[in-house]
């Protein structure tokens, strides 16, 4: 790439990171404060944020997992919910909380809000972003809480560090197993493929794009290309100027995106532990793709109502097991780098 043609890319790239920001000012008006404890943050603190409309059987299990992992405070956005969960998070001593009734689609799938909330609250602090379903396992996991995670990556000047998506799901038809409040999903989605997976490389915003997993294999077998991206970058040390670009798939500025040794070494990076397929996830893909709020059009939901009318169960006979993170870092999944 010559000298002009990089310039030219990067200045692109700063101008749109000053329209999501302008965005994020404009829709963060459509937020209205439910709780606010955000003065009980802590300055060495990790924030959690998200986005979530009716999620209230798998709130108790999310808020405690992160609680233990070392999450101090959680800014979460209720986008619409009528099934109690905003009357619960509002219960929650440490998590503040908005409401919004407007589109989640036109706020760029809640990163406008995200990116408003961020802006607010975040400077300073390392922010974990995460949907409902996600769990974050990261080496030294189950012994090192977030915060001796987030100490050696200031130690070490690391801004920002990935996480690829895993899909988890049960052995056996996923009606037959129904999720429950505060269960441990994971002790019915504990299979996951471990090495159908593609990588290459957004040559507009340097992030590594991964696809591949139960979705590609069963909902876009036909077209793989078009499945959905199981990258991510959830952990990241805010500073005022940063923005989500696309959920957390990319980051702007885009130094924030190599999150990997172009060299041929390894630079520490997690998975993002996925529980979508448990039940409900069914009725919540009838809603979904009557909704149309997910990313075009609800096409993604529109192809699982179309593989679960044909199909009942994801397991095959390459699924592998959930054990621990020593398992995934075995299977090259995720990887310590220089944390010994």
């Amino acid at each position: 790439m010559s000298a002009f043609s990089k310039y030219s890319r990067l200045y692109r790239l700063h101008l749109l990171r000053r329209r999501l920001q302008l965005r994020a000012l404009r829709k963060g008006r459509e937020l209205h404060r439910v709780t606010d404890h955000t003065k009980a943050i802590k300055p060495r603190d990790v924030l959690l944020l998200t986005t979530l409309r009716n999620e209230r059987l798998r709130l108790p299990y999310f808020l405690d997992y992160y609680r233990r992992l070392g999450v101090g405070h959680f800014l979460i956005i209720d986008n619409g919910s009528d099934d109690g969960s905003k009357d619960y998070l509002a219960a929650q001593p440490d998590v503040s909380l908005w409401s919004t009734w407007h589109s989640y689609a036109y706020s760029r799938a809640g990163m406008d809000w995200i990116n408003a909330i961020a802006r607010r609250y975040g400077v300073g602090h390392w922010l974990l972003y995460s949907d409902v379903d996600e769990f974050l396992i990261y080496p030294f996991c189950d012994t090192r809480p977030l915060p001796a995670l987030i100490d050696w990556l200031d130690e070490a000047g690391i801004q920002s560090i990935a996480a690829m998506l895993l899909d988890m799901y049960p052995k056996g038809e996923i009606a037959k197993r129904p999720y429950t409040a505060g269960q441990n999903p994971f002790e019915i989605a504990a299979w996951f493929d471990s090495g159908n997976y593609t990588i290459s490389r957004n040559a507009k915003f340097g992030n590594l794009w991964i696809q591949g997993g139960p979705r590609a294999r069963v909902f876009f077998a036909d077209e793989p290309q078009n499945a959905p991206a199981l990258n991510k970058i959830p952990l990241v040390k805010w500073r005022r100027n940063f923005v989500f670009a696309s959920s957390s798939h990319m980051l702007l500025p885009s130094q924030l995106n190599k999150t990997y040794d172009s060299r041929g070494g390894e630079q520490i990076c997690g998975c993002l532990l996925h529980a979508k397929f448990v039940e409900p996830i069914l009725a919540k893909t009838a809603e979904e793709t009557l909704r149309g709020e997910h990313y075009a059009g609800g096409r993604e939901y529109q192809r699982y109502a179309a593989g679960f009318s044909k199909i009942e169960d994801l397991w095959s006979p390459r699924s592998e097991k959930y054990l621990n993170w020593k398992q995934l870092e075995g299977l090259g999944l995720i990887s310590r780098g220089n944390w010994a």
